[in-house]
């Protein structure tokens, strides 16, 4: 099988049909065998109707239905885990995204070796305040935290090598930072192509301002898991150990000066405790010991979790 569409949604009756039908008319086109898996991540309207519809049109059809919303990344892991295809394609279920994109998508895995080829819409058809200058910042912030030269890495038509999508746990909300975590298993012919964007036809978007407040605590807990999440002592423990250092040196020539002062000047000297260097030094101390305790902790719990169910299923066709 040559293509593998996921498409995750929530409440999309309207837009389904057309979608469906403008798919199916690129594929024919293009003669490609192909899969198209709609997620509907515990839609409240008449989604997975349609879906069960499209599947009795169309044996190509694939459905998996969430008891309730789990959120957009669940989605995506659940349909990484049913696609066969050499090529998986990501996509909205909104018509913001042009199913005519998919041809060049797909030749440029298959032909020009990329991993992993991710959409950036130019010229878009949202609100300027909401949504494009916070996508521009928080774009930005990828950027430069992950080192990858992409414009837009919200973009929800992308394309992707079987074995990358096989490869990888999308949790959370981290369907944003898909590039990032293929980067850090190893997946670095990363590529972007230019993308049509569509002004949406039905219904209202699913996603608020949140998003990229959200979005940005994801990026920064993203950047600390792939540099410490198989080894948080070294995080935790390096930070801890030089507040530990840093306060013990302090102590040290504190209780040192004053044994200078009565011993060697014949001096009378103040409590150790009336010095403000002193608080500051144990304040350290303590610090550095719970940063380093907090590592080790981390360690224990790394080497000890089981993965849970991130999802769970009411029906799948």
């Amino acid at each position: 099988m040559q293509l593998s569409i996921v498409i995750p949604l929530l409440n999309e009756e309207d837009s389904l049909p057309e979608l469906h039908q403008w798919i199916v008319a690129v594929m024919q086109k293009h003669n490609y065998s192909y899969e198209l898996i709609f997620v509907d991540d515990g839609s409240t309207d008449n989604s997975w109707k349609i879906i069960q519809e499209l599947k009795a049109q169309n044996p190509c059809v694939k459905g998996i239905k969430f008891l309730k919303n789990f959120g957009k990344s669940q989605g995506l892991n659940a349909g990484f885990k049913k696609a066969q295809g050499e090529v998986i394609i990501t996509m909205d279920a909104d018509l913001q995204d042009s199913p005519e994109e998919i041809p060049e998508l797909y030749n440029m895995i298959t032909q020009q070796g990329f991993d992993l080829v991710s959409g950036w819409k130019k010229k878009r058809y949202d609100s300027k305040i909401r949504k494009n200058i916070p996508s521009k910042l928080f774009n930005w912030a990828a950027r430069k935290t992950s080192g990858i030269a992409l414009n837009d890495f919200n973009c929800g038509l992308k394309a992707y090598k079987k074995k990358v999508v096989k490869s990888i746990d999308v949790t959370g909300e981290m369907h944003r930072y898909i590039p990032i975590l293929a980067k850090n298993i190893g997946f670095t012919k990363i590529g972007e192509k230019p993308v049509q964007h569509q002004a949406r036809k039905h219904g209202q978007t699913k996603f608020g301002i949140d998003r990229f407040t959200n979005g940005f605590l994801d990026l920064i807990t993203l950047w600390f898991l792939s540099k410490f999440g198989k080894r948080p002592m070294h995080f935790f423990g390096l930070i801890g150990t030089l507040m530990f250092l840093f306060g013990f040196i302090l102590t040290s020539y504190i209780g040192l000066q004053k044994l200078a002062i009565v011993f060697y000047f014949k001096q009378t000297a103040n409590l150790i405790t009336l010095n403000p260097l002193f608080y500051i030094a144990l304040t350290s101390m303590i610090l550095g010991t719970q940063l380093f305790i907090a590592g080790f902790i981390g360690e224990m719990i790394l080497k000890n979790r089981k993965k849970n169910n991130l999802y769970y299923l009411e029906e799948e066709i």
